[in-house]
């Protein structure tokens, strides 16, 4: 059912270098301009796009949207730590086991340079 997840930026060469970083951190490519001057990530068939808004407002994060990525306990440690060192921001408790309603998960969350929350999460067995 995932094609794609947008987020907006007022800055994307501050993107770039953040998300660059983060999804190296897991194993995945750097990102790359597309002739609109979006900014593309490509894994498993689905994209992962940074851009200015078409309507030429300024960028802001959307309230209560959370982008979650699903990936190892180990790939969401690195993942957060290149995210903290490329301009992210740490939110909510630290990386980490959640366990809840009969799950049990490992979770880490960010905000990126622009303020979108970012979620790396692994479903664990409860």
């Amino acid at each position: 059912m995932y094609s794609h997840m947008m987020v907006g930026s007022n800055d994307l060469d501050r993107s770039k270098t953040f998300y660059d970083a983060i999804f190296t951190a897991i194993g995945g490519k750097e990102g790359f301009f597309d002739p609109k001057g979006r900014l593309i990530y490509v894994n498993n068939g689905g994209l992962f796009l940074v851009t200015r808004p078409i309507d030429g407002e300024p960028a802001t994060p959307g309230n209560g949207c959370t982008v979650g990525f699903a990936m190892s306990p180990e790939q969401a440690d690195a993942w957060h730590k290149a995210g903290t060192e490329n301009g992210g921001t740490a939110i909510e408790d630290p990386p980490g086991v959640r366990e809840g309603n009969g799950m049990k998960m490992y979770l880490a969350y960010l905000r990126d340079p622009d303020g979108n929350k970012l979620c790396a999460l692994n479903r664990m067995d409860a």
